[in-house]
């Protein structure tokens, strides 16, 4: 092994211990308050604090970790991939009645939240999902950006230097994966399915986003179209398609993060990035990536 590869592998291990170090007390905590937006931000930061830590630690530069804003292009379909790979999943899950739409009470409740009381239920769910496309992208990609300093800013270039794209997405997948097995272990982040169950179809969804967002981030040399895709698809599942989706008896098991519908189309997102692994630049899919070609 070359000194070159030695420090990569260093610095990527350096990296995942900070986050793992950083992240545990907000992890203990969100255990006594399951869903406080407060920790979960804190968590969510964990990652990019630790890569500024890493790059400062190892002497090198933080305006590496691909700020540069890049071609919109990127961002644009950053938004609209999650899209493509979710609402598949849900129109057969709702037309097959495996789920219902549309979830009365989540309606009518948002309806007076967001100021919509006035407007019939259907008026009031088209009101809610455009404001929460559009102003709701924000909050969602502030936090995912937290992470996406890390995951893709940092780990994603740094192991493009020691391997190909399939290593990188793997790799970085599982890293990311195992990072959220503790809330889904001990905290409430699971839909109300088996762990085995939900750690298994979350893997698979997780591992296959990060070959998505691997590919993003090398193919636009930017951190933001990886921030953007998280963000969105946090946003569109998180806020609209599962919180509209009625429970008709085993709809856990095929929505969400951790049913098996967005581990199959995710998996067949990922399969269609890494036959388009020729666009990326030659020399991340040689494994020996300069912060110059990211």
């Amino acid at each position: 092994m070359t000194p070159e590869r030695a420090r990569s592998w260093k610095k990527i291990a350096t990296f995942y211990a900070l986050t793992l170090a950083f992240s545990a007390l907000f992890q203990f905590l969100d255990r006594s308050a399951p869903g406080n937006v407060t920790l979960i931000t804190g968590v969510m930061w964990c990652p990019g604090a630790a890569a500024l830590l890493t790059q400062r630690l190892f002497g090198e530069r933080v305006r590496d970790l691909g700020w540069a804003w890049g071609s919109g292009r990127w961002q644009a379909w950053a938004y609209v991939v999650p899209v493509l790979y979710a609402l598949p999943v849900y129109l057969v899950v709702w037309g097959s009645g495996l789920g219902g739409f549309y979830n009365v009470d989540f309606v009518a409740k948002v309806a007076k939240e967001y100021g919509f009381a006035a407007l019939p239920l259907p008026g009031a769910i088209v009101g809610y999902v455009l404001v929460s496309m559009s102003v709701g992208l924000i909050p969602k990609t502030a936090r995912a950006l937290g992470e996406e300093i890390g995951w893709r800013g940092f780990l994603v270039p740094e192991l493009a230097r020691v391997t190909g794209f399939f290593g990188v997405g793997l790799i970085s997948g599982l890293m990311w994966a195992a990072w959220h097995f503790p809330a889904i272990i001990f905290s409430d982040y699971n839909a109300g399915t088996p762990v085995w169950y939900a750690l298994t179809c979350f893997t698979v969804m997780v591992v296959s986003s990060a070959f998505i967002a691997a590919w993003l981030r090398l193919r636009s040399g930017s951190l933001w179209p990886a921030a953007i895709y998280h963000g969105a698809h946090n946003l569109f599942v998180q806020l609209i398609f599962t919180p509209l989706t009625t429970n008709t008896g085993h709809t856990a098991w095929y929505i969400d993060e951790f049913g098996v519908g967005l581990a199959l189309t995710t998996l067949l997102g990922a399969i269609v990035v890494w036959r388009r692994r020729h666009e990326l630049p030659a020399v991340a899919e040689a494994g020996e990536t300069p912060h110059a070609a990211i």
